[in-house]
């Protein structure tokens, strides 16, 4: 938080384009000042997404739809059902998943598909609590890379670490399920469920959820937050798609559109790919990534 209440108060003394100084502050530190918060703004929701990893109603203009028709559910199956299912799954693939290796690319793009900032790196994890990444490359304007998407990686490396608690999981705690029905998605037959959070949090979402009727895995979110974020934050929308790796449901690209007050649009992506998993079962994960879960540069 500290970095962010610096960064904003540079912008409001000068103004940034991108990375680079401005000798004019009163015509960009007003407008560079609102992108840091909408981008602030993306990284609470990003880090939501995240925080249920384990285990949102998008916007037509730029985050993907579903072509395909909701279909009639099928007989005898309930809400009680699909959370009971949903709930046994996860512990099963919890205990199952020692580790896991993946490349990561973050992005901050503007609706005509300009990349403001870029970030891209090793992401691993070790059960059943640590993180690190190691950044690869990275470009664009350094002011995003680091108010916006460094602070996103801190947080889910804290998160994981239990530093960071928010209690974000898709369980009868935070949500109530209304089925819809059936839709395909790609190979995969899934359960359509509204997704009704039970309190006001900005770490909850409303929104679409997709399971997988066989694996009851989480295979797409859809949703905005269930709190609104802060009076210049307009809206916040995203999409999770999820990929089945050896068996296991990991992430596969999330897009997140977030509207700020007088300023407009921004999306943060983020795409995960190249994934290893249970290479390292046998070794011993501690002595592999010591005590400092942190963002680490080759």
């Amino acid at each position: 938080m500290r970095s962010r209440e610096v960064a904003l108060q540079a912008c409001d003394e000068i103004g940034i384009r991108d990375g680079e100084v401005d000798m004019e502050p009163q015509n960009g530190a007003a407008s560079r000042s609102k992108l840091v918060l909408s981008l602030g703004a993306a990284t609470i929701v990003a880090v939501a997404m995240f925080a249920a990893e384990a285990k949102a109603q998008s916007s037509d203009e730029v985050l993907p739809n579903l072509e395909s028709r909701v279909e009639s559910l099928r007989p005898g199956v309930t809400e009680t059902q699909v959370f009971a299912d949903l709930a046994a799954h996860n512990e099963e693939r919890k205990s199952a998943l020692h580790d896991y290796t993946v490349m990561r690319t973050y992005q901050v793009v503007d609706l005509k598909g300009k990349v403001h900032a870029e970030e891209s790196g090793r992401m691993e994890f070790f059960s059943p609590d640590k993180k690190t990444f190691t950044v690869t490359s990275e470009s664009g304007s350094g002011l995003v890379r680091h108010t916006a998407l460094n602070p996103l990686i801190n947080s889910e490396i804290e998160a994981a670490a239990g530093k960071e608690h928010h209690d974000s999981a898709i369980s009868t705690d935070n949500y109530s399920l209304n089925l819809l029905g059936e839709q395909q998605l790609g190979p995969y037959r899934c359960f359509v469920a509204e997704a009704v959070p039970k309190r006001k949090d900005k770490y909850l979402f409303e929104g679409r959820v997709w399971i997988d009727v066989n694996d009851y895995s989480l295979v797409r979110i859809e949703g905005h937050p269930a709190r609104k974020l802060s009076f210049w934050i307009q809206r916040a929308d995203f999409v999770r798609q999820y990929q089945k790796i050896d068996g296991f449901w990991l992430p596969e690209k999330d897009q997140t559109l977030v509207q700020v007050r007088l300023y407009g649009k921004k999306i943060l992506k983020i795409e995960h790919r190249n994934y290893v998993v249970n290479a390292g079962q046998n070794t011993n994960a501690g002595s592999t990534v010591g005590g400092t879960p942190a963002i680490q540069t080759n």
